[in-house]
């Protein structure tokens, strides 16, 4: 357990948009950090990270939260892990229990996976520097591929002893499950019970999460068994799907930020050469073609690849495949082709380092280009299979999604081709058009596909922020008889009860001077938190919010200035049980747009911000509350009045109608509205 003296340290600590930053690219806009969104596809950034707050907001797929939650989220961190990875990287020690057995059993499934994957790869580790045949096999490749001490140690490299079960009995020993195992694909279990491990006798590649979990394993043999496969990975499981994560994008991803692209190879031993050449911006695909998800990954950090594949044709064509898909997620894609023979590993034991480096710069080329060079070369003189380049050429460019660099790439194109650009132009359209068709037919099948499911229609997710039409059901209590079900979706106060709680949310704390009269009968100053001024003023009319978030936030605030408690913050709303308060609060709290200080720095225009009226603010959204609940108010007694039939109910309504408006009448005159406030005829 961690105690609370602990956690409150961690968290007054972690700062969110360094935290954030290690996993998403931010750029500084105002007050706060923006980028794309890692938890759902975007093209604009709507991922807002508020520093001052400690929370994160987008306004996209409308995820939210603290640093702690982050990670939860984007980690699958349980939240003592959560906490735990923040302790470590900001320094905080943690006094940790060792678990038993019993506890180790009690551990949930996922977790198990975690523990004993990061388990399997100390233990290869280990056995790659203190096991005889670990060094004598293990090592002794590693250091015969060219790679240094320092460079194994940092992505975990290791090796599996050539034992039907060595790790597997060594891992049941220290308390892990035969499920787990299995799980993971560590162990392989054959009927009666008979148990092998997965990578005896292969050096071990570890592949790591964004954050530095273990995931999974990459094993390669090093005997000259052609039965045997070069190479075997961890299955897919909960925790690691292939699909879905880069080898290197651990140890690349702070590097990729910081040139502003990504290197893209093939294998596992050219990432570690290219880092140990100082190319640490560099990722490869976990034995599999390259996939959208891992794109994605990539477009988190920047939107620039370069593609570095071998130059003989089972390159050339590896290389083709990955480009229209990097081109339709909308990157920006360079090639790299080694001479025949060589990749870059290999190039790097020749040449070294700086040479490497040199070879990158000069032999970088676009995509469009390189693919139209190598497709010409392959046709010669022969005019239909040029037609049949072009068209795939021209399918390739209309992927692009960016108008200016799909116009460059036409202009090119057609210079290297010798035809005409509205031509090719008239042809990407063609193919841009097909793509759109393509899309919308698939669209349509989904659509049909969610209309037949038992429940007739797909769940729709709720709004960002509720809006009356989710409260149709919510009843109104009035004065002598029930009005219209739908009475409070015609004048819902909703604008106005947003605006008091985002005064609350932003403002609640702030201290503002207020006159009070004291016991003694005299007129005092007194500073006070804007929440309390608002709070009691609202409670003191028994005014309720239509919306029950904005109403469960208010009472929130009530709860808390009349038990004289610390304010609610941002790190009370980042960890609220309710969803949709949460999401609703964290979305009130992240003003997306700043006023920019160019306007005052070079314009000289001073451009007044609401702290400088606040209490003005204060005062007009209470009472525009106020004026909209008499409003209503007034609605309901007009419908009472049109369907009572009895003569005292009726005498009452006209005296609470008479109060309705007087009442409408002094609000209109504080609110300097009284021409929007006279009677109705």
């Amino acid at each position: 357990m961690i105690n609370k003296e602990t956690i409150q340290r961690i968290m007054d600590t972690a700062r969110i948009e360094e935290v954030v930053g290690e996993f998403v690219s931010l750029k500084k806009r105002g007050a706060n950090y923006i980028g794309c969104c890692p938890f759902h596809n975007e093209k604009t950034p709507s991922f807002y990270v508020s520093p001052s707050k400690g929370i994160f907001k987008c306004f996209g797929c409308g995820k939210s939260g603290n640093v702690v939650g982050f990670l939860m989220e984007h980690e699958h961190y349980s939240y003592p892990e959560a906490l735990r990875y923040l302790a470590q990287k900001y320094n905080i020690e943690i006094e940790e229990e060792q678990m038993t057995e019993e506890q180790k059993e009690r551990q949930t499934e996922r977790d198990g996976l975690f523990h004993v994957s990061e388990f399997a790869q100390k233990y290869f580790a280990d056995l790659l520097y203190n096991d005889e045949m670990g060094k004598a096999i293990g090592l002794s490749y590693f250091h015969q591929r060219g790679l240094s001490d320092e460079i194994i140690k940092t992505f975990g490299l290791g090796y599996c002893l050539d034992e039907w079960s060595n790790f597997t009995n060594h891992a049941r020993k220290n308390g892990y499950s035969d499920q787990a195992l299995e799980k993971t694909g560590l162990t392989i279990f054959k009927e009666g019970g008979k148990c092998f491990d997965r990578f005896r006798g292969r050096v071990m590649f570890p592949i790591y999460s964004i954050s530095g979990r273990v995931l999974g394993f990459s094993g390669r043999i090093l005997s000259k068994d052609k039965s045997s496969a070069k190479y075997v990975n961890s299955p897919d499981s909960d925790i690691y799907n292939k699909s879905n994560i880069l080898y290197g994008i651990y140890q690349a991803r702070n590097a990729i930020t910081r040139e502003n692209k990504c290197y893209l190879v093939e294998g596992n031993i050219d990432v570690i050469s290219m880092h140990q050449s100082g190319v640490c911006n560099t990722v490869a695909s976990c034995g599999t073609s390259l996939t959208i998800e891992q794109i994605r990954i990539i477009k988190r950090y920047t939107p620039n690849v370069t593609v570095l594949y071998d130059g003989d044709a089972a390159g050339i064509k590896a290389a083709i495949r990955a480009f229209d898909l990097l081109f339709k997620e909308g990157m920006h894609v360079r090639v790299v082709l080694f001479p025949d023979g060589d990749d870059p590993d290999s190039y790097a034991q020749k040449y070294g380092s700086t040479q490497l480096q040199e070879y990158l710069r000069n032999n970088e080329e676009n995509f469009v280009k390189f693919k139209t060079q190598v497709l010409l070369d392959s046709v010669q003189n022969d005019p239909i299979r040029k037609t049949e380049v072009l068209k795939e050429i021209t399918n390739t460019i209309a992927l692009v999604p960016d108008v200016l660099e799909r116009q460059e790439y036409i202009a090119q194109t057609a210079f290297k081709l010798r035809m005409s650009e509205q031509v090719l132009a008239m042809e990407v359209t063609k193919s841009m058009a097909a793509n759109a068709q393509a899309e919308f037919k698939a669209e349509a099948r989904r659509e049909q596909q969610n209309s037949s499911t038992p429940t007739g229609t797909a769940p729709v997710p709720p709004p960002l922020e509720p809006g009356p039409e989710d409260y149709e059901n919510q009843p109104i209590t009035p004065p002598i008889v029930a009005p219209r079900q739908v009475l409070a979706n015609e004048n819902t106060a909703e604008y106005q009860e947003r605006q008091i709680v985002k005064l609350l949310l932003t403002y609640g704390a702030k201290r503002l001077m207020t006159k009070y009269i004291n016991e003694d009968n005299e007129e005092v100053e007194m500073m006070i938190p804007l929440a309390n001024i608002v709070v009691e003023d609202i409670m003191a009319d028994d005014l309720k919010f239509d919306n029950p978030t904005y109403q469960q936030i208010f009472d929130d605030f009530s709860n808390a200035v009349a038990n004289e408690d610390p304010l609610p913050d941002a790190n009370h709303f980042a960890t609220h049980s309710d969803n949709m308060v949460r999401n609703t609060a964290l979305s009130l709290m992240i003003e997306p747009y700043t006023i920019s200080k160019h306007w005052l720095e070079k314009k000289n225009i001073a451009v007044p911000t609401i702290e400088t009226h606040l209490y003005a603010d204060m005062d007009e959204s209470i009472l525009s509350f106020k004026l909209k609940k008499v409003e209503q108010r007034l609605e309901e007694n007009a419908y009472n009045m049109r369907e009572t039939k009895n003569e005292d109910d009726m005498i009452i309504l006209i005296s609470e109608r008479s109060q309705l408006l007087e009442m409408r009448q002094a609000i209109g005159i504080k609110l300097r509205r009284v021409e929007s406030c006279k009677s109705k005829s």
